[in-house]
């Protein structure tokens, strides 16, 4: 695919349902909006997934605190978060996510470390991509590590390409100096899309 061209992807219309069930490995995953009673399980996910930073030198992202939980009670209010429950309806993922004008924008996809290899991670995503097209988004949009294995490499395999910085729009910038002030080097990020899935008939 070409410069600045998001990465397209067509999934079943049945992959995208919030109550369909994921079957790997012998378990079976459920996918539901998250609920207050989720706000601390949806910060320890967060956490614990950022420890695997420690494991290659970036200490600052492992050393970092969790979201705040009013934050989280906001996106959960707003039905911006999607949790992924095992088959004992323990939370062991969630995606959050913010729809802005013709796309949305992944906020944060975490999974256990204990839970990764299983996929939850691309089902996850899969089910914003169901409520984006439901929206009417064209576009998913993430910012990400360029390159760490599991950050845009993983999100590469998934469907996603680079956003080259000079077709960054103003919202984009604006969240690039967001993660500045925060403290991120946006030297080693960069900005991903990809297409919303087309509903099959």
């Amino acid at each position: 695919m070409g410069p600045g061209r998001c990465g397209s992807v067509r999934f079943d219309a049945d992959v995208i349902d919030l109550h369909r069930k994921f079957m790997q490995d012998s378990f079976a995953f459920t996918f539901r909006f998250a609920e207050p009673d989720d706000t601390e399980a949806v910060r320890a996910i967060e956490y614990e997934a950022a420890q695997r930073f420690a494991t290659i030198g970036m200490t600052g992202i492992a050393d970092a605190q969790p979201m705040n939980a009013d934050f989280v009670h906001r996106k959960i209010a707003a039905s911006e978060i999607v949790v992924a429950l095992n088959d004992a309806a323990r939370c062991v993922g969630f995606v959050m996510f913010a729809p802005l004008p013709t796309r949305f924008y992944i906020e944060e996809l975490d999974v256990l470390t204990a839970w990764a290899g299983r996929r939850i991670g691309a089902a996850l995503l899969e089910q914003v991509d169901g409520l984006a097209r439901k929206a009417g988004a064209r576009r998913l949009v993430l910012s990400t590590f360029r390159d760490v294995p599991w950050n845009a490499p993983y999100y590469e395999r998934l469907g996603f390409s680079v956003i080259p910085g000079e077709q960054l729009d103003a919202k984009l910038r604006a969240i690039r100096a967001a993660h500045v002030d925060r403290g991120l080097d946006e030297t080693k990020r960069v900005f991903m899309c990809r297409e919303v899935a087309a509903a099959q008939p």
